[in-house]
């Protein structure tokens, strides 16, 4: 009678312990849904910052901007070419 009890107290405490981690398994998956769905909201809203920023960025929308508000842009010159001597750099200023 007392193995029979013991049994019985036993297995309702599995019992109990296997309800109670499931019932965590499906909170963690209602976190994670929860997490993946504003991932995926938040990379909606960056695909749609790249897309503005590549729409105004865009060689006709600048050539547009250039032209509309009369801006004199010339092309920078560029710079001289200068002998690079890697042994003595206090001849060249880019070695620092």
């Amino acid at each position: 009678m007392l193995k029979l009890l013991l049994c019985l107290v036993s297995s309702m405490s599995l019992a109990v312990l296997v309800l109670q981690l499931r019932q965590q398994r499906l909170e963690l998956n209602h976190q994670v849904n929860q997490l993946h769905n504003e991932i995926a909201g938040q990379q909606a809203r960056l695909w749609n910052q790249q897309l503005e920023i590549a729409v105004a960025t865009a060689p006709n929308a600048i050539a547009k901007t250039v032209s509309n508000r009369d801006l004199k842009m010339v092309p920078r010159s560029p710079l001289p070419a200068q002998k690079a001597n890697w042994i003595d750099a206090q001849e060249n200023p880019d070695a620092e």
